[in-house]
């Protein structure tokens, strides 16, 4: 069985316009074209393009992908430096993850102060802190206190 430039834009989530640029850069030198010179696609095809969408929303670069695909072409006298680019890959995805995670952490922890039955005070001694800190440290030029002094304006 064989895909349209349409087909695969719909299976993969992609535009057509995504699907020629990946064209012109070199990344897909493994689709035929018909005789009417449109690009059709196998099913071997469409498993590697969802390698390289993969490749493509985990952060690697173009250039990076098309130097796995040239790899990948070249056949199996390739497999370690094919090897040595994912583990590469790998290891800059394991530390975005890394990086996320202690962003959810942040983003979990302000959820549960905004959650809790005492946000309102919780929040009114965080602003109470911060302007007594600014106080201690000579910050307070441009600063006009709240009426409750917990917190600051500028």
């Amino acid at each position: 069985m064989t895909y349209s430039i349409k087909d695969v834009s719909e299976i993969l989530g992609l535009s057509i316009y995504t699907i020629r640029f990946y064209d012109k850069q070199g990344l897909l030198p493994f689709v035929s074209r018909n005789k009417a010179g449109n690009r059709e696609f196998t099913e071997s095809d469409l498993g590697l393009f969802k390698v390289i969408c993969c490749l493509k929303d985990s952060g690697m670069q173009i250039k990076d992908i098309k130097k796995y695909i040239d790899l990948c072409m070249e056949g199996a006298k390739t497999i370690d430096p094919r090897k040595d680019l994912l583990v590469k890959h790998r290891e800059e995805v394991l530390s975005q993850i890394d990086q996320l995670t202690k962003m959810l952490q942040v983003i979990n922890f302000k959820i549960g102060i905004y959650e809790s039955p005492n946000a309102e005070e919780i929040i009114n001694e965080q602003r109470r802190r911060s302007y007594e800190e600014k106080c201690e440290n000579n910050l307070l030029e441009d600063i006009t206190p709240l009426s409750d002094n917990s917190s600051y304006t500028r």
